[in-house]
């Protein structure tokens, strides 16, 4: 039993060297040297899968810090890997991951190595101004200081000096904060750029601080209109909670709206929270149309405000079909037995849609299955659990709707 023993102090000894590379990971926005040792400052990924694996561990470190920190502005990294020891190939007969290489797959190259010529380029920072045609300012209370802050959405493409570059590394932080994130290709033209920036004050100065993005895709449709996509949305970690997203998305519609060649815009993938900030922004910039007044939420979807939505805002079917239900939520009375059921009935039918759908294919199979085939996909659907689940679906949506409404009234 002694090669069993050993094996597993060899085991435990080497599982003292697995670090978790979300905690790893340290993020940085800089604007002043003193950030650099600011705890505050610093940031960790939501996820690390696309470079280290499901996992989510770097092997053959104790103590690992993979620095990624950035300029505020432009972008600039420093990037280092420390750490308190490491397993050796002579020793342990393993070896550690190479950690370094798997990050400078992701980052572009021309990064720091060491701090001092960090803080360096961070003096040259006054020089950085946002790319692009500006589009909109708007300015969020900040509780924390006592004063108003001022911020800025642009739009860019990679005809600006120097934004292809800024935007290789602005884009590396998809792969810590969406899941399913990959690089797009710069060199089709059909991509718009929507940046926000942040301004702020440093040594009587006006200095530009990024916030967040949005890549929206040009999609052609015949003869002659288009039809953008979102594509990849994401605020900094620093700055979520904020309201950002709201502001972005919104002036992005306002973008489009004022094109008489756009159709409508959708959306790729969409997250739960983009669904629910989509909501949002979309009833905001509904609400106040003749389509959407109570009196006609109150006869039921109909084509009208398909194509008041469609014409005046760029929003397609499906989203006004939300919209109206939020809509018609808050024009409903729920504590009235009649209006309640009536507003039940009406999501419902549409909930119902794809059930619908599945049994007409079982109607279909009914025609060409033998009788034993057909019970083992009958007992798939049975019509209770399809009732319970058409509840649940209900239910939740309702949530949903009224948490869109609650932030409505505070807008």
């Amino acid at each position: 039993n002694l090669f069993f023993s050993g094996l597993t102090a060899m085991e435990k000894k080497l599982a003292e060297y697995k670090c978790n590379t979300n905690e790893a990971i340290q993020l940085k926005l800089v604007r002043f040297p003193e950030d650099l040792e600011d705890e505050n400052t610093t940031f960790n990924p939501e996820y690390s899968h696309q470079v280290f694996g499901d996992d989510e561990v770097a092997f053959g470190y104790k103590g690992l810090k993979i620095l990624l920190y950035y300029i505020a502005g432009n972008l600039s990294t420093l990037f280092r890997v420390e750490y308190t020891s490491k397993v050796n190939e002579k020793f342990d007969c393993v070896e550690a991951d190479d950690v370094e290489s798997k990050i400078r797959e992701i980052i572009p190259p021309g990064f720091c190595t060491n701090t001092d010529d960090f803080v360096s380029l961070l003096e040259k920072e006054v020089n950085f101004k946002p790319f692009g045609m500006l589009l909109h300012t708007y300015s969020i209370h900040n509780e924390e200081g006592g004063e108003d802050i001022t911020y800025q959405i642009y739009k860019a493409d990679m005809t600006c000096p120097g934004f292809r570059e800024y935007h290789e590394r602005l884009q590396t932080f998809l792969m810590w904060f969406i899941e399913t994130a990959s690089f797009i290709d710069v060199d089709d033209e059909r991509w718009n750029y929507f940046l926000v920036f942040e301004k702020y004050n440093k040594d009587g100065a006006t200095l530009f601080a990024t916030v967040g993005y949005m890549t929206v895709y040009n999609y052609y449709v015949y003869p002659d209109k288009t039809r953008p996509r979102v594509s990849q949305m994401l605020i900094l970690p620093p700055f979520q909670g904020e309201g950002h997203g709201a502001q972005l998305l919104e002036t992005v519609h306002r973008y489009y709206m004022s094109s008489p060649t756009v159709l409508d815009i959708t959306a790729e993938d969409p997250s739960e929270n983009y669904v629910k900030l989509r909501d949002f922004v979309l009833v905001k910039l509904c609400q106040d149309l003749l389509c959407f007044s109570p009196v006609k939420l109150m006869q039921g979807f109909s084509q009208e405000m398909v194509t008041e939505a469609q014409q005046k805002l760029k929003i397609n079917k499906q989203h006004t079909r939300r919209v109206y239900e939020i809509l018609r939520l808050r024009a409903t009375n729920m504590g009235d037995a009649e209006e309640s059921r009536s507003y039940r009935l009406d999501v419902k039918r549409r909930l119902i849609g794809p059930y619908k759908k599945k049994q007409r294919e079982l109607a279909k199979m009914r025609r060409c299955l033998r009788p034993e085939e057909m019970t083992n996909q009958l007992n798939q659907i049975d019509l209770n659990l399809q009732r319970e689940q058409l509840e649940e679906s209900f239910q939740q949506l309702v949530s949903d709707y009224r948490r869109v409404l609650e932030r409505l009234a505070q807008a």
